[in-house]
């Protein structure tokens, strides 16, 4: 079987859970090709896949910790990267794969239909419009095209996957709406992740440990910064803050001892087995993979970013972490961290977490989904 993967190029998470996907079809087997851009290209390339450029689809545009929903829309249409229909049926034409598996992609997934090929869409959200909330008359209407856009693509598709625990436990379940006859299309598939916890090596660190994934630029900055204040605060807890490539660590001036700042991981993995508690925001991707390792998690999400938010609400309402804001004090963040550490009720839940998502296997549970359809059939 021939699968092309569309990768949505505006977060590494898109890029790590189809990766997962990736590995697991070619260990089967299959012919595995990706179309991706700018730094997930790269990405995909360096692990030896086929992979071919596509248009990027959309344009983020945001400031001071928000994201502009409204205004990278815009963005998007003014760069006119619709027009890239025309690329993507060619590469279709060209390569003339069974399947087309779509992350968050649409124009890949509006390009395999239009050449009457099955297509299946993973999303984690599929209530946009919430963006718009409360944003005047012009973010409700376009709220509105937003939303009945989805409404179209979700009719459209074979099957919507969603990289996530199965009802209850879904993280994401606050960003999921769907019509009543999207629901049947609806497959949860479990976490997508790269390594599973048990083929993972442990890194050898310091305990108890805190991974950071803040990152350190922008407007991530200071809160970055109030990690290092919070880690110089107890000795006796270490840390790994990633800084992000743009970042040089030498500029973040003296740092604690028990600190050590590393610009990018090129597997985080290791790392994260080896931690006691991960700070990042909140980021889909990010929060599977804490929580297939049975990580605690400090979630600080982007403001106004009503996905991040709704995500690291359910983390501290299930007990699988706590929901910091860009206002936190050191103190604050010190705080959570202890508790985190020793309340073991965290504990207890993120185990059968853990446990779950090895039940789970999220990228065996797509494949067999794939060649019950596509290779027991025939």
């Amino acid at each position: 079987m021939k699968v092309m993967i569309f990768v949505c190029g505006e977060g590494l998470g898109h890029t790590s859970r189809c990766i997962s996907i990736g590995k697991e079809m070619k260990s089967a087997g299959h012919d595995v090709h990706f179309g991706a851009y700018r730094y997930s290209r790269e990405l995909i390339e360096r692990m030896g896949f086929n992979t071919h450029e596509i248009p990027s689809e959309i344009t983020l545009v945001g400031k001071a910790g928000s994201l502009n929903m409204k205004m990278s829309i815009l963005a998007t249409f003014k760069r006119g990267q619709f027009l890239g229909l025309i690329k993507l049926r060619k590469l279709l034409k060209r390569t003339k794969p069974d399947v087309v598996i779509s992350d968050s992609y649409f124009m890949g997934m509006l390009s395999a239909k239009s050449r009457s090929m099955p297509c299946y869409l993973i999303v984690n959200q599929s209530n946009m419009e919430e963006f718009f909330k409360g944003k005047g008359v012009s973010s409700k209407i376009l709220a509105e095209i937003v939303k009945k856009f989805y409404n179209g693509m979700f009719k459209i598709v074979d099957k919507v996957i969603i990289p996530d625990f199965p009802l209850p436990h879904t993280v994401c379940r606050n960003n999921l709406k769907f019509k009543k006859k999207i629901w049947k299309k609806v497959f949860f598939c479990g976490p997508l992740i790269g390594k599973t916890f048990k083929e993972t090596e442990v890194e050898e660190l310091n305990r108890p440990h805190v991974l950071c994934t803040i990152g350190g630029f922008g407007y991530r900055e200071a809160i970055f910064r109030k990690v290092i204040e919070a880690a110089g605060m107890d000795s006796s807890i270490n840390y790994t803050l990633l800084s992000g490539p743009s970042v040089e660590p030498s500029d973040l001036g003296t740092v604690p001892e028990n600190v050590k700042i590393l610009k990018f991981i090129e597997d985080q993995f290791p790392y994260m087995k080896a931690s006691d508690v991960i700070i990042a925001p909140g980021g889909h991707s990010t929060m599977m993979e804490a929580l297939s390792f049975g990580i605690p998690m400090i979630t600080i999400p982007d403001q106004k970013h009503s996905e991040q938010q709704n995500n690291a609400l359910v983390i501290e309402e299930d007990d699988l972490g706590r929901k910091l804001g860009y206002f936190a004090s050191p103190e604050d963040i010190l705080q959570n961290i202890r508790l985190l550490l020793d309340d073991e009720k965290y504990r207890n839940e993120l185990n059968e977490m853990r446990e779950m998502a090895e039940e789970l296997n999220g990228p065996v549970a797509v494949r067999l989904m794939l060649e019950d359809k596509f290779l027991v059939h025939k």
